[in-house]
């Protein structure tokens, strides 16, 4: 099913029994504009989340998420989380839900070998991955499929079976994803698989914190003790699995605002400069010129 507005929880009309039923029998796609919304917190179905336009919080197992454009979100089956938009900020989101046995039967046939799935004929084998709840960045290929996707359901219409062929090829790019993310365990320092796999998922509670705070000072002590880690541990974890600190990684997430920002808003490049966090226009500049190659002014005028 397609919707291209979020359900309204203040409505008397709205139950939420009805609601998250329907979650259990089909694929759902929300696509929508919203200034206002919330979802109280509840047990949810694995989920895709996206926003090409404004923020949205998410909590998550009690940990808070702040979704931008230009990242993801996964949620898996039986999650508990909670989501809201700021009222008044006006936001473009996609979120897609997959009903449990068409995603089984999609990992089935993306984690099992030919020879498995031709021995095991008619046997449902169902493997699960189990996602990493965090913020991923969206690449140029999944940004394009995601766009194409709704602007076509925008202009020729919703069509189910070609809506199930592309729920299949987004299933089979979350499987990528979800063998990138073991890989990047497997680099934590550290003997037990256990034990990779616990401090990669407190790693990743790091890396979202500093998406969240990208405009303030980085604070590693604070990172340090919600992530459950000591500072050299952080710094030390931090670089071996991602390549760069996490003061490297924080000009990363500023800059890679700051293009967006120089593309989607008109905004002089010294608010742009205090928005990202830098506290020097010129500081920012040579920065900014040092990752993309061209001046903030330059660039803007590209894109």
């Amino acid at each position: 099913m397609y919707f291209t507005r979020l359900p309204d929880p203040t409505d008397p009309g709205f139950d939420p029994q009805a609601h998250y039923r329907r979650f259990k029998q089909e694929n759902i796609i929300f696509n929508a504009s919203s200034s206002f919304s919330y979802c109280h917190e509840h047990v949810g179905c694995l989920s895709l989340k996206v926003l090409f336009k404004g923020e949205e919080t998410y909590t998550v197992d009690h940990q808070r998420l702040t979704l931008r454009p230009g990242q993801f979100l996964v949620l898996n089956n039986d999650q508990t989380y909670s989501s809201h938009i700021q009222k008044g900020d006006q936001t473009k989101i996609l979120s897609v839900f997959f009903q449990k046995d068409f995603a089984a039967s999609v990992f089935e046939d993306s984690l099992l070998t030919e020879e498995t799935l031709m021995d095991n004929a008619g046997v449902s084998m169902r493997p699960v991955p189990e996602f990493f709840s965090k913020l991923n960045h969206m690449d140029d290929g999944l940004g394009k499929r995601l766009s194409a996707m709704v602007a076509r359901y925008d202009t020729i219409g919703y069509d189910h079976g070609r809506s199930t062929e592309d729920l299949v090829f987004l299933l089979r790019y979350l499987v990528g994803k979800y063998r990138d993310e073991a890989r990047l365990s497997d680099n934590v320092q550290a003997l037990k698989t256990s034990t990779k796999t616990e401090l990669y998922r407190r790693l990743c509670i790091a890396k979202d914190l500093i998406h969240a705070s990208f405009m303030q000072p980085l604070d590693l002590i604070q990172i340090s003790l919600e992530a459950r880690m000591s500072v050299p541990q952080l710094v030390r974890q931090f670089r071996s699995v991602f390549g760069c600190t996490p003061h490297q990684y924080l000009i990363t997430i500023r800059l890679r605002q700051a293009a967006h920002w120089l593309q989607t808003e008109s905004w002089p490049v010294g608010e742009i400069t205090w928005r990202c966090g830098f506290v020097d226009a010129s500081a920012f500049c040579r920065a900014f010129k040092s990752r993309y190659g061209l001046s903030p002014e330059v660039y803007r005028g590209l894109h």
